[in-house]
This record gives structure tokens, C-alpha cells and sequence, in this order.
């Protein structure tokens, strides 16, 4: 499989697992800003990817401005323990997506 058919079958996987109720982690800022929901939804709904924001075209990370803060969200993999990286193609592949404040990156 060539690059760029990897990284479509990887962002394709990652809009699924963003838009789908699965592992979040929320940090403590971007868990204290008003109207989390809200929040969750707007990363659900990233539509925005560009060469900028996403050079690799796999969908794993986004920027949103919400209530006069700049979120970041990340999507990252791991083994089924979640203790090391695995491959985003692998069938076993835990993905975890984070919400944070740009501070705290």
C-alpha cells in the first residue's frame, strides 16, 4: 500500500473513531471551559484539515476556538494494554483522542 493510500485508510479509521463515543481524555483546562458537550461536539463535527494542520492527511489532530480559548485534540494509538505505540492499521489498535488547552501542549 502506498503513502497515500495508508494515510486516507488512517484518517478514514480516525473521522469514524472521532465522530463515535469511544476513549476521550480531557485535560483540566479543557475540562474546566464552560460547556463541554458543546466542546465534544465540535470536535466530533472537525471538518478543517488542511496541508497546514495536517500534512500526513491522517485526521489526527485539530484546532478549534471555543469560548475564546484555542483547543487542540489529538488522536495517538496504542498496543491494547496501553502501555506502548502500535500501528493505526493494526486490528487491535486502542486509539485515544485528548482535548487540551494550547497552554497546555
Amino acid at each position: 500500500m502506498n503513502d497515500a493510500a495508508k494515510a486516507k485508510k488512517i484518517a478514514r479509521r480516525n473521522d469514524e473513531f472521532r465522530r463515535g463515543d469511544n476513549e476521550m481524555a480531557f485535560t483540566s483546562g479543557a475540562f474546566a471551559l464552560p460547556d463541554l458537550a458543546g466542546l465534544l461536539q465540535a470536535v466530533k463535527d472537525y471538518r478543517d484539515f488542511t496541508t497546514e494542520n495536517d500534512p500526513e492527511g491522517e485526521h489526527d489532530f485539530g484546532v478549534i476556538e471555543w469560548k475564546g480559548e484555542v483547543v487542540f485534540w489529538k488522536i495517538d494509538y496504542y498496543d491494547p494494554t496501553l502501555e506502548g505505540w502500535c500501528d493505526p492499521l493494526a486490528e487491535d489498535c486502542r486509539r485515544v483522542l485528548t482535548v487540551l488547552l494550547d497552554s497546555e501542549w
